[in-house]
């Protein structure tokens, strides 16, 4: 029954429906967040694994040839192979390690409630269109204040009290841990006092306040067997996302997760992002751009950004009508670069992950540990 590919079609099927359509030509419309049936992953079984190395160079970025119609002529994965990329590994601070398989389930209404190139990656496009922000209101306020840097170089966001998003890669070569991942910290941006805790916030200065990094060390991560098993090869990319629990809260607003929805309802076809790029240390860059394509599991754009900018939380803002009012979600994780064969002419683009019905219900259990809590995406 599990390993056929009819089941998972079904699967997908249901996933991909919304819950009541929304039309882009009523008088009043808003880009409203669409309801989906979402699935539940959750845990079956349990073991332990050897500890690792932590011998792999970190990656700021990842390559891969394999386009958007690469990705859409692929076969369809089976249900057992969807459960095994979404099976994952877990690596705590003590250096202990386990994997985990899971099982998809679908409730109903009503229950439960390519390496090899040596070619040099351009990801800036044309005129640089990325905005440094400066300045302690604005570094320090929502949103831009949910972005945080890590010890192995990338970037991350913050989507709850003690979790953060990121790109696998920035963690993990696909085949181990990179250097570091051991004593990993995420580090978040905070005014730099000087004389007894008076800053240099003179109004009438034109310099930046000076800004530094406060540190919090991670108690575990997360990360998907389909980047383990895929390395950035055919699938890798797909499940090229992590997520990184701390000791500690760390006291800030965050940014919910959400579904990823097609790309002709994202406002103005528009994803925004802010990373730490390594072309502009110390500062926090914030880009916004067009999506030119999508495949299920990938979002194709050419937002400027530099490696240091992985694994930033790509975020849209659209209408929430439950409550009423207008909110932010994370719907991908901003990956790295490809370079694609368009009509035997090659093109570059950026490439982001999007957050799935099915890896919204794994990274939501991850965070909640709780499937009922993973209900609306």
């Amino acid at each position: 029954m599990a390993g056929t590919p009819g089941l998972l079609f079904l699967l997908l099927s249901l996933l991909l429906h919304t819950v009541g359509p929304v039309s882009p030509y009523s008088t009043h419309w808003k880009p409203t967040w669409p309801a989906y049936r979402l699935p539940v992953v959750l845990p079956q079984s349990t073991f332990n694994l050897a500890e690792p190395e932590f011998g792999a160079e970190a990656k700021l970025e990842v390559s891969s040839s394999c386009g958007p119609q690469c990705h859409k002529g692929a076969p369809m994965p089976t249900y057992e192979d969807v459960k095994q990329y979404l099976s994952y590994e877990t690596l705590y601070a003590n250096g202990s390690r386990t994997e985990t398989q899971v099982g998809i389930y679908v409730l109903r209404s009503g229950q439960g409630e390519s390496p090899g190139k040596s070619r040099r990656k351009r990801q800036i496009y044309g005129y640089d269109s990325r905005f440094s922000i400066f300045g302690k209101d604005f570094l320090l306020n929502y949103p831009f204040s949910t972005s945080v840097k890590l010890s192995t170089g990338c970037t991350g966001t913050l989507v709850a009290e003690k979790h953060v998003l990121t790109a696998a890669h920035c963690i993990h070569d696909g085949k181990t841990y990179v250097k570091g991942t051991q004593k990993l910290r995420v580090g978040f941006l905070k005014p730099k006092f000087k004389d007894g805790g008076q800053g240099a916030n003179n109004a009438s200065s034109a310099m930046p306040e000076k800004m530094k990094f406060q540190w919090i060390r991670v108690k575990r991560t997360h990360v998907p067997k389909g980047w383990i098993k895929g390395n950035a090869n055919d699938i890798g990319m797909d499940y090229d996302y992590a997520l990184l629990e701390l000791k500690k809260p760390h006291k800030r607003k965050f940014m919910k997760i959400g579904v990823s929805p097609p790309a002709k309802q994202l406002p103005g076809g528009r994803i925004h992002f802010s990373g730490y790029d390594n072309d502009r240390p110390g500062n926090l860059v914030y880009r916004f751009c067009d999506v030119k394509d999508e495949t299920y599991d990938l979002l194709y754009q050419q937002c400027d950004a530099q490696p240091g900018a992985s694994g930033s939380g790509v975020y849209v803002r659209m209408w929430k009508r439950q409550q009423q009012k207008w909110e932010r979600k994370i719907i991908g994780i901003f990956s790295g670069h490809q370079w694609v064969d368009m009509n035997g002419s090659p093109q570059d683009f950026n490439v982001a992950v999007r957050i799935t019905p099915l890896k919204y219900a794994q990274i939501c259990y991850w965070i909640k540990g709780n499937y009922l809590d993973c209900r609306e995406g």
